[in-house]
């Protein structure tokens, strides 16, 4: 199966052409905001704004002399700009830029990742309609439990992603700040007003207060909503890799027509894109680890988590992508063995009804512990013995004395495990 999927439009926010990009994005609305002050001429805003060029290459042969990279980038502005220039980046220090640009870049990576999990929580939803009564065993430390349906095992699944969806929706907007304060952050050669600006002209909010940089929790915050979510994939990911399991077989990933398994074994058909999954989820997980630790710096500001964070935000908001994506290709073209599902709720002679045996011994008047006794022995010799449940309890005296034969048929419906289904999916869906 070949995922339907392209990092084009997210990697493109996050190579460095498109950095510097936003970069400028951020000075432009700086000087527009000094123009609508009367600081600046509007004339020199608008010159400002149609000339402005930067190229990657003049930048990096500035940066190898100057070995800052903003003002390598304002160098080469200033370059197409002439006496314009002297209007460019007025009252800011390097981190307005930065962050604000950083902040930008974030949103619109994260528009992606909410279209991404609406459309896998939809394909989920779409699964869940078609398998509301598809009967399938529950299990509990990886043992058969008692019979639900394998659409309820989704409408579990729609549940936790659609909370993640809120956890991230509110983690962006928390982060949706950026920050024109200047040194330390006290507006020292620039006003708070120009700040208040520019940032709704970004569609930021600014940051109630910037030490010269945004304080990292936002960022660790944001970061953990991104592990968040890599963690629950990796959860339905191994969900389908043991149910892909030869001996359980209920589900198998797509396979295609001239796909092979193995180098060794053309039997093979494995769980390889539920693999992967389970893989990255641990990337994204030890990169939140780094957001946290980023989050103590020295006194108003250093840069020791910059590095860190030119790596772990392109890498995990392109990983999360990629994972929704590989995700969603999976469930759309889930193969979903309903004969074996039905096939492994009878194992042992229906050994998962034992409660319900339990209930009926104590409803004609049983104390539990004994119910429970003469219905254990029962299930374990079938377990045990590769034997039938059901008819060792026709078999069984203290059992028949009390239910008849009908009575233990009835107990052996499968329907009634399924009477509340109706109302989860009420829930859900």
């Amino acid at each position: 199966m070949i995922d339907r999927y392209s990092r084009e439009e997210m990697a493109k926010i996050w190579d460095l052409n498109s950095k510097f990009d936003y970069y400028l994005k951020v000075e432009l609305a700086v000087c527009d905001a000094y123009a609508q002050t009367g600081t600046i001429p509007k004339e020199a805003a608008k010159a400002i704004r149609e000339k402005a060029k930067f190229s990657v290459e003049r930048i990096d042969e500035i940066e190898r002399e100057v070995r800052h990279d903003v003002i390598a980038f304002l160098t080469c502005i200033n370059e197409s700009l002439g006496d314009l220039g002297r209007y460019v980046h007025v009252g800011m220090t390097s981190s307005d830029v930065i962050d604000t640009a950083f902040a930008l870049q974030i949103q619109d990576s994260g528009k992606i990742i909410e279209k991404d999990l609406y459309k896998t929580i939809q394909t989920l939803k779409n699964l869940a309609k078609q398998h509301k009564d598809t009967i399938c065993i529950g299990r509990s430390h990886g043992i058969h439990a008692e019979i639900m349906t394998f659409g309820v095992k989704l409408c579990s699944w729609i549940d936790i992603l659609e909370r993640q969806k809120d956890n991230f929706t509110h983690a962006l907007e928390q982060i949706r700040v950026g920050q024109i304060s200047g040194p330390v952050g006290t507006y020292s050669n620039i006003s708070p007003e120009i700040e208040e600006i520019t940032c709704k002209n970004l569609g930021l909010k600014p940051a109630r207060i910037s030490t010269q940089i945004i304080a990292r929790d936002y960022h660790a915050y944001f970061m953990q909503s991104l592990a968040l979510i890599a963690s629950v994939i990796e959860q339905f990911a191994t969900e389908i890799r043991h149910l892909q399991r030869t001996e359980v077989l209920e589900l198998e990933e797509g396979f295609g027509a001239h796909q092979k398994g193995s180098s060794a074994m053309p039997h093979k058909k494995n769980p390889v894109l539920s693999e992967n999954l389970c893989g990255l989820a641990r990337v994204v997980r030890a990169n939140s680890i780094v957001a946290l630790e980023n989050i103590p710096l020295w006194h108003e500001r250093d840069i020791s988590h910059s590095s860190a964070e030119r790596i772990i935000f392109p890498d995990s908001l392109t990983l999360v992508d990629f994972m929704l994506n590989r995700f969603n290709g999976i469930m759309e073209n889930i193969v979903v063995h309903k004969d074996n599902m039905l096939k492994n709720t009878d194992k042992f002679g229906g050994i998962v009804f034992s409660q319900k045996v339990l209930l009926s011994l104590v409803a004609k008047g049983l104390s539990r512990e004994d119910a429970y006794t003469i219905v254990q022995r029962n299930a374990l010799d079938a377990f045990q013995n590769h034997g039938n449940f059901k008819e060792n309890l026709l078999k069984d005296q203290d059992v028949t004395n009390l239910i008849s034969n009908e009575e233990i048929d009835k107990i052996f419906d499968k329907q009634a495990f399924l009477q509340n289904i109706g109302k989860i999916y009420s829930r859900i869906l």
